[in-house]
């Protein structure tokens, strides 16, 4: 039963990480639904395994990257990251407390009115990433760690209000994950090893999750791309509406 709980876990992240609907924000609604302990730990752990996909999927971009750290896409990396680690740090508290459920219609809602705005608001330019709209899209993913908070919806859209392509933004979003997921891992390393944190996970149910969230979540970016540029994002808004309803009716 644990292992097919965990599978719907791993399916779930893999779907709506890269749409902009929060996989963190569902994986939560899940986890509280069957009583899933430590859903960050869980939340982590799956968010490396969609991780890996987006390196698989921009392999090439990505050793790019690493064979040229210095480079002005690198340094895009660079500058997104660092308001979004600040923010983090600032709000590790309530971040914390996030994940146990509270606050999750309440960010559900916030998506969903971002994203039903966003087009109408949103500059029609060809920009390519600046340092500009990095630094915007570093700040909006600060703010997305929350559960229900979609990272990939609040990036591309304030990606999009600062004059971004639709495209690019899209794609920046995606690999500007890489870093903080990385980050994020570490830190909890540190608590586990460091503070004598302990996590009761079944292996065996989570290498699941984590497998399937790999291959989910490299269809998924490949739709996505192909998606983009026709993407209506009121439709996400709507859905999002809907299960912030739903989250107040069962939590």
């Amino acid at each position: 039963m644990q292992i097919l709980l965990f599978f719907i876990l791993g399916l779930i992240q893999g779907l709506c990480e890269f749409l902009p609907i929060s996989s963190s924000g569902h994986l939560v609604l899940f986890s509280q639904i069957f009583n899933i302990e430590d859903s960050l730990f869980v939340s982590i752990i799956l968010h490396v395994a969609t991780l890996l996909a987006v390196c698989f999927v921009f392999k090439k971009e990505v050793l790019n990257l690493i064979i040229h750290p210095f480079s002005k896409e690198s340094m895009t990396l660079v500058v997104a990251t660092i308001p979004t680690c600040v923010i983090v740090l600032i709000l590790m508290p309530l971040i914390n407390l996030s994940f146990g459920g509270s606050f999750l219609a309440i960010s559900f809602i916030i998506s969903s009115i971002m994203l039903f705005f966003v087009q109408k608001l949103s500059k029609k330019t060809n920009e390519r990433i600046s340092y500009k709209h990095a630094f915007i899209m570093g700040i909006a993913q600060g703010f997305a760690v929350f559960p229900g908070i979609s990272r990939s919806g609040t990036t591309i859209s304030a990606g999009l209000m600062s004059g971004g392509d639709k495209m690019e933004c899209a794609k920046f979003s995606f690999l500007m994950s890489v870093p903080i997921i990385i980050l994020s891992l570490i830190l909890e390393i540190v608590k586990i090893f460091i503070y004598g944190e302990i996590i009761s996970i079944n292996i065996p149910s989570i290498v699941c999750a984590f497998i399937t969230a790999f291959i989910i979540g490299i269809l998924s970016i490949k739709l996505m791309i192909k998606m983009t540029s026709k993407l209506d994002f009121k439709w996400f808004s709507f859905y999002l509406f809907f299960i912030a309803i739903v989250t107040l009716i069962i939590l």
